[in-house]
């Protein structure tokens, strides 16, 4: 038994790519070598690190080809339902779509975007579409910065039409809105912005605000409530691209309003690129990410250092007795390391 057990590893290892070899498969639309890429990106291990940073290498000259998407909702409004629709929508425009989900609330619940691919069944199995769950542990940053190096690797696979769907509405919006190009509000008809837990500062990052399940809702209280979200959004600033935001409305069961939604994109896509703003905005989204990954490299390096979780623990222990503040105790422990 042992024997075999060591057989079966021996040949696993035999059988992992290299980050080349992963880089060849991804550039040639193989899905299989872009599911076994993130895999690397997403890994905590220390060996997998360098691999994920050559397979990033060599895929990010032929990245950036595609239109972004952030696509974000109150649980129960349809995301899953609604994408699949859009998906399956915009393959047969002849696009490649790969879905991205962020769900950094999934370290508590258990892996609820599981369940999310399952309920996409006609799209999974779509020889043009990828979709491909969030860690189910990490923090956001850790969740984020997965999802935006997988982008690179999706568009480098071909996909030209990328999806980052965002579970619930709160603190990952933020962070999926600074790495898309156009980002997409799904509400409900019928409900106030209290009822549906949306703040105010969500509905600012909107580009477009869909009233889903029109199919379900009067037409009546559909048209109402997209007057009401309207008015509400002309009182917002003026958005930097100078892209008005559009509220329309869907049915992801009977495919009305799909087609008015990828219009809407088309347009915000072509408006911002004739004035300028698409790539500047990409750049600045690029100087961001290397931003946070220089702050990333620092805190890992400082962490590292010889002596830093011993003095770590003991200013802990000063704190808890009361003996020094948060503040000095961070002070004193560069100070101890030599950084200040």
């Amino acid at each position: 038994m042992t024997k075999s057990l060591n057989s079966n590893f021996k040949r696993q290892r035999r059988n992992q790519k290299s980050a080349q070899e992963l880089v060849d498969g991804i550039l040639s639309g193989n899905k299989a070598d872009l599911a076994q890429g993130i895999t690397m990106l997403e890994s905590s291990k220390p060996e997998h690190h360098r691999m994920a940073d050559e397979i990033i290498n060599g895929c990010l000259p032929h990245s950036g080809k595609s239109i972004r998407v952030g696509i974000t909702g109150v649980p129960g409004v349809g995301k899953s339902t609604f994408i699949e629709a859009f998906g399956n929508h915009l393959i047969e425009q002849g696009h490649k779509i790969a879905v991205l989900a962020i769900d950094p609330s999934s370290q508590k619940s258990g892996g609820s975007i599981l369940g999310d691919k399952t309920r996409m069944e006609t799209l999974v199995r779509k020889e043009e579409a990828f979709v491909r769950p969030s860690p189910s542990k990490g923090s956001l940053g850790g969740v984020a910065k997965a999802t935006r190096e997988s982008i690179i690797l999706c568009e480098a696979a071909g996909f030209d039409f990328i999806i980052v769907e965002t579970v619930g509405v709160g603190q990952s919006e933020i962070a999926v809105r600074g790495m898309v190009d156009f980002f997409l509000l799904l509400m409900l008809a019928g409900a106030g912005d209290e009822l549906q837990g949306i703040k105010r500062g969500i509905m600012e990052m909107a580009d477009a605000l869909v009233i889903t399940k029109a199919d379900i809702e009067e037409k009546t209280k559909v048209k109402a409530a997209m007057t009401e979200y309207k008015n509400a959004m002309h009182l917002f600033p003026p958005h930097e691209s100078d892209w008005i935001p559009v509220v329309s409305s869907c049915s992801a069961i009977s495919g009305e309003g799909i087609e008015k939604i990828n219009e809407i994109i088309g347009s915000y896509a072509n408006t911002t690129k004739l004035n300028g703003f698409f790539d500047k905005n990409r750049t600045r989204q690029d100087l961001k990410w290397m931003e946070e990954r220089v702050n990333e490299l620092i805190l890992e390096s400082l962490k590292n250092k010889n002596g830093f979780q011993e003095k770590s623990n003991e200013l802990a222990t000063k704190i808890t007795q009361g003996k020094i503040s948060p503040f000095r105790a961070a002070e004193q422990l560069l100070k101890d390391l030599n950084i200040t």
